[in-house]
């Protein structure tokens, strides 16, 4: 900054205002102190600036997402980035991959960079070791599933209601026998979506055959495993509800596959890039990620603001999406 004062004939004060986009200075020095800038090669150091700020704020947030290679994951980052951009607050991300160990490195790594909120999409069976970082005054924000034993502001999907529509569309279409493919049962949105399954099958009428059900399918391969296996049975579903976005892929490659992708029905949880450009394309139960994100970063920076009151649970709900896969009669 003294090498940047020199070069623009200015004071080290008048450096800092233009850097931190303080008041305060003419626009005709800010340009001459910015070339001088660019010239010296001088970069801001955000780092340092924090330390000396009396709020202890970083302007920086942490996001612990599933798995960041996932669509779902993917859109809930970029909603909650643009929102932070806005604020100017750069955003930390890393995938938890189902593993609640590497949540809480995770969010030990951001608390060690002292960012100043906490964007999680939870995979820990315990979130009381947050406490100690809202003591530290990090605002948090739960996404896509609840926290166990700690209370915070939730934003969630309505994954039960999601799937009874789904079932209640397939049953209107004449199927009985349904097929349901389900993520790890120790997921909690993979648990929800299971018993709106079951729910609505009961609520239909329909006994459910548990030869048509297969649970704790993790990724694309299982559940193409998984669908093999219901397809070759000796009495196989009429059609298939997937409870996951990677599982419907799983799922319709093997209907591709066998030549049954017109002749099984197929709805899937999650809506899946180019899903309309198939044949026939894939009727979904869309989420609204981008929703979830700009929601959980709007809650997140209330709380950093400085927002007490108490926590908020917010559900979003899903939509169908019909593409004729869904439409598909037994």
């Amino acid at each position: 900054m003294r090498e940047v004062a020199a070069a623009a004939r200015v004071s080290i004060k008048t450096v800092s205002r233009v850097v931190n986009g303080e008041p305060g200075v003419t626009p005709r020095l800010a340009e001459r102190v910015s070339a001088a800038v660019e010239r010296v090669g001088y970069r801001h150091n955000l780092t340092a600036s924090s330390l000396r700020r009396t709020d202890g704020r970083s302007s920086s947030i942490g996001v612990v997402l599933e798995d960041v290679s996932n669509p779902f994951s993917s859109a809930l980052h970029r909603a909650i980035e643009d929102v932070a951009v806005e604020r100017g607050f750069l955003v930390f991300a890393g995938s938890c991959d189902e593993d609640g160990n590497r949540e809480r490195r995770l969010v030990s790594a951001f608390a060690s960079r002292r960012v100043d909120g906490l964007i999680v999409q939870p995979s820990s069976e315990d979130h009381s070791y947050l406490v100690a970082e809202r003591k530290a005054g990090t605002a948090i924000v739960f996404v896509d599933r609840p926290p166990a034993f700690f209370d915070a502001d939730t934003v969630l999907t309505d994954n039960a209601a999601g799937v009874r529509l789904g079932v209640q569309h397939l049953v209107a279409n004449g199927h009985r026998r349904i097929g349901y493919l389900g993520d790890l049962r120790t997921i909690a949105t993979a648990a929800e979506r299971c018993r709106g399954y079951v729910e609505e099958m009961a609520a239909q009428r329909i006994d459910v055959n548990q030869r048509l059900v297969r649970l704790d399918l993790r990724g694309i391969e299982k559940a193409e495993a998984a669908t093999t296996e219901l397809l070759g049975s000796e009495e196989p579903p009429t059609a298939l509800f997937a409870g996951q976005n990677m599982i419907t892929i799983g799922a319709f490659r093997v209907l591709r596959r066998l030549g049954l992708h017109r002749r099984i029905a197929l709805i899937g949880f999650d809506d899946i890039l180019l899903a309309d450009l198939l044949e026939p394309g894939i009727t979904v139960i869309a989420q609204d990620p981008a929703l979830i994100g700009r929601t959980a970063a709007d809650m997140l920076f209330r709380r950093i603001d400085g927002d007490r009151s108490s926590s908020e649970h917010l559900i979003v709900p899903t939509r169908m999406i019909t593409r004729g896969s869904g439409e598909i009669p037994p």
